[in-house]
Parts: structure tokens; C-alpha cells; sequence
């Protein structure tokens, strides 16, 4: 699935689809079911995104565990209001494992380019190997940390719509987390690209190397 395809899944599923479920559904079902049904678009776009990586591994194993940790803390909410703490809670938790994995120097980042490239073709060992020379892993951290970075964040602001606005403030979580995902994911590719730049230095200083 290229990238734009991806937007525009995000968009349809996790946007678009949730909003119209939520505005023209809740007079039906009241608040807390309209945003349990809401997150069923979402589901299923993830859903068939696992089935797309057709392996399983790291990325594959987040999308999957996400997506069941996140439907288990709506189901267990109870009500309205609850879910939506619930979600600012787990955004929370999402914030501290993408740090964690900087600090155990296995950033999400990386893992997850490890899977993209193994996906393509390319040796899972030799590409660890390049992935963990100093200034890459670095770019990496930087990039797990922009993850983290926009779980808090959204998470902190969920708290003070949730205080300003109460259940009101579904519609406007949702918007404020595409945006802050397609900022995150707009500097994220800067990153990448450097990486990139990195990787194909050192790989004509070898060529050079070899011909010498």
C-alpha cells in the first residue's frame, strides 16, 4: 500500500467515516454507541492492513495488538465520557512504550523500517547492520521520539477538550489526531529521507573501497 493510498484510507476510515457515524448516529444510539460503532471503519482498515503485510512480524504484530487493546477499552468503558479518558490513558501508555524502545535502542522507527525493507527483498541481518551504525540509529530515535511526541501531546489536549467540552469533544479528538498524525508523518519523511542520503554514502565509500 503506497503512501498515498495510505492518506487516503486513514482519511476515509479513521476521519471521515467515524465523523458521519458519530453526528448522524448518535441521535439513533446514543453517544456511547455511536462511538463504539465509529471505530468499526477503523477496524476493518486495519484489519486489511495486516492482511497486506502478509507476514508476521514487528509492524504487523503493532497494528494487530493495537487494534485490540483500543477495541477492548472502548468495549470496556461503560459510557461515553469513560471512553474517551480511556483513550487519552492509552495514549499515554503508547507515548511511554515509543520511548521505551528508544532507551532499550530498539526504536518503533527502525523496527519498523526493518520489516519494510525484509518486505522488499532485502537480508533482515545485513540491513540491521547498516541500520545500526551511530548517526542512522540516531535519526531513528529522533523519529520514534516524533511517534511519542504526538501520542503525549494528543493525549494532553484530548485532556482539556474532554474538561472544556465533555463527550462534545469526540469530533474534535478525532480531527486533531489526523492532523497531528500527518504533521508527524510530514517530518518523519524528512528523516527517512536523510537516512536514505546516509545509507547510500556508505554504500559508495564501500564500492569505493572495493574497487581501490
Amino acid at each position: 500500500m503506497n503512501n498515498n493510498k495510505v492518506i487516503v484510507g486513514d482519511l476515509i476510515f479513521f476521519l471521515i467515516f467515524p465523523l458521519v457515524i458519530w453526528n448522524f448516529g448518535r441521535e439513533y444510539t446514543g453517544d456511547y454507541y455511536a462511538m463504539l460503532l465509529s471505530s468499526v471503519p477503523g477496524i476493518i482498515y486495519s484489519v486489511i492492513r495486516f492482511m497486506m503485510v502478509k507476514k508476521i512480524n514487528i509492524s504487523g504484530l503493532f497494528i494487530i495488538t493495537n487494534l485490540v487493546l483500543g477495541t477492548l477499552i472502548d468495549v470496556i468503558a461503560g459510557s461515553a465520557i469513560q471512553m474517551l479518558w480511556n483513550n487519552v490513558y492509552y495514549g499515554y501508555f503508547l507515548g511511554f512504550v515509543f520511548v521505551t524502545t528508544i532507551f532499550i535502542n530498539k526504536p518503533f522507527a527502525l523496527l519498523f523500517s526493518l520489516d519494510f525493507a525484509e518486505l522488499q527483498g532485502a537480508d533482515r541481518e545485513s540491513t540491521k547492520v547498516s541500520f545500526y551504525q551511530r548517526k542512522v540509529l540516531f535519526v531513528f530515535k529522533l523519529i520514534t521520539l516524533g511517534f511519542a511526541v504526538r501520542e503525549i501531546l494528543l493525549a494532553s489536549v484530548k485532556v482539556w477538550l474532554i474538561m472544556e467540552y465533555g463527550v462534545e469533544s469526540f469530533d474534535k479528538g478525532l480531527i486533531l489526531k489526523q492532523v497531528l498524525s500527518w504533521g508527524i508523518t510530514a517530518i518523519s519523511v524528512f528523516g527517512f529521507v536523510y537516512i536514505y542520503q546516509l545509507l547510500s554514502k556508505e554504500e559508495d565509500k564501500a564500492k569505493e573501497a572495493v574497487i581501490e
